[in-house]
């Protein structure tokens, strides 16, 4: 049966990232056929379907998309832009922050890469910095923001460790992701500062800078709102999310149309479709198998490794999303066994599976290859092979001997 599940756990990503379907359809597909070969019932696939996680990944996606609609976003990042008064070394800088923002409040990864590299790249064409600098902070703060309890990935790995018995504290996962987004972001700046600067090009600007419309206020208010509830009273992301885009589609029913179309169905159904995997997996004691065999390794240390390059070599291939859901369930031994410390080991493998979406195989990377001028895409796509190479190698290696190898060393 181990075999059987494992098969099925390739076949979920192999078909997810070479054929044009959804990822988590193909493992509600394989759980079904998993539970005709297998102990499990069919309802165990319903009992195991993750409920809190679709509705914050329903709520806050519903909600970024009021703000991206109504042109919250976009007064935002002009805000933005406007700030540096022509000082062009802090545009990466805005950048980042931007993307983190974005991705932290609820926009998907990709999503929040493809609002704002475009204008870090416009900037730097007109300007005549590094376009492919401006892109790669844009994903670097996209990795960064994700991991808010508001963002997706966020969400997913909260909720999956959870459910899985470990307690993770949100605002030290943010945190400590952040932080090492942002040291990876200070490498980024020293090694593409002066990447194909003088080409020429065009690029999408931004209009001029407006005052913000009633519609944008209450939407960013509900943002606010939203965080605050989330942060001081430990609210449901998810519900509060899904209560402001629901006040807001009454007030505004003209935007509410298009803002429903930007909830992010596929990420969603990926999600809790490889998450009820994982559940049907657990039922029949697959994972508690795989997880001996983790401890097996007989070294937390190893075992904390093995796991990251794991996560950073699938992800590299394959969704960022799907392999959180499926490898947080298999470190459990490590999160919950006292040996290190699981919000670290969580934030290590976060870290590793997300840091190498700048690939050029990844969609973020995809978006700013695209997005560049055209005579820079050839040098900007192998810059970007490259640099997702290392990190496929440096993002595991760093984040465990950063943040868990200290901790292990002491005992």
């Amino acid at each position: 049966m181990l075999l059987t599940a494992l098969a099925g756990l390739l076949v979920i990503f192999l078909a997810g990232s070479l054929r044009p379907v959804n990822m988590g359809a193909v493992a509600l597909v394989a759980a079904f056929l998993l539970t005709a070969v297998s102990e499990a019932q069919p309802e165990d696939i319903f009992a195991g379907f993750p409920v809190d996680l679709l509705v914050i990944l329903v709520g806050v996606t519903y909600l970024f998309g009021f703000a991206h609609n109504n042109g919250s976003v976009d007064w935002i990042l002009r805000l933005a832009v406007a700030a540096v008064r022509g000082n062009r070394a802090l545009v990466p800088w805005i950048m980042f922050a931007a993307s983190a923002v974005l991705a932290g409040i609820g926009a998907a990864s990709p999503a929040a890469v493809a609002i704002v590299a475009p204008v870090g790249i416009a900037f730097a064409v007109r300007h005549g910095t590094s376009p492919l600098l401006a892109g790669l902070m844009a994903v670097n703060g996209a990795a960064a923001g994700s991991f808010s309890p508001l963002g997706v990935l966020g969400g997913i790995a909260l909720r999956t460790a959870e459910r899985s018995g470990a307690r993770i504290d949100a605002a030290s996962l943010l945190f400590t992701v952040l932080g090492f987004n942002f040291l990876i972001a200070l490498v980024t700046v020293a090694v593409f500062r002066k990447h194909g600067v003088g080409a020429t090009g065009s690029a999408p600007a931004l209009a001029p800078r407006t005052r913000p419309t009633a519609e944008q206020v209450l939407t960013l208010t509900g943002i606010l709102l939203l965080i605050a509830a989330v942060t001081f009273l430990k609210a449901d992301a998810g519900l509060v999310a899904l209560t402001a885009s629901v006040v807001l589609a009454l007030l505004f029913p003209a935007t509410a149309q298009d803002a429903a179309k930007q909830i992010a169905w596929p990420i969603v159904l990926l999600a809790c479709g490889i998450v009820t995997y994982v559940a049907v997996l657990e039922r029949i004691g697959v994972i508690r198998e795989l997880s001996n065999g983790v401890e097996a390794i007989g070294s937390p240390v190893l075992a904390a490794l093995v796991v990251c390059l794991i996560g950073a070599v699938v992800s590299a291939f394959a969704s960022t999303t799907g392999i959180l859901g499926a490898l947080v369930p298999l470190s459990v031994p490590l999160l919950v066994g006292g040996d290190v410390h699981p919000g670290l080991l969580l934030a290590a493998l976060c870290v590793s599976a997300s840091v190498v979406d700048a690939s050029p195989f990844s969609t973020n990377g995809a978006l700013v290859v695209a997005t560049v001028p055209e005579a820079q895409r050839a040098a900007t796509y192998r810059a970007l092979l490259l640099w997702g190479a290392a990190m496929v190698v440096a993002a595991p290696l760093a984040s465990w001997a950063v943040l868990v190898l200290p901790q292990l060393a002491g005992k």
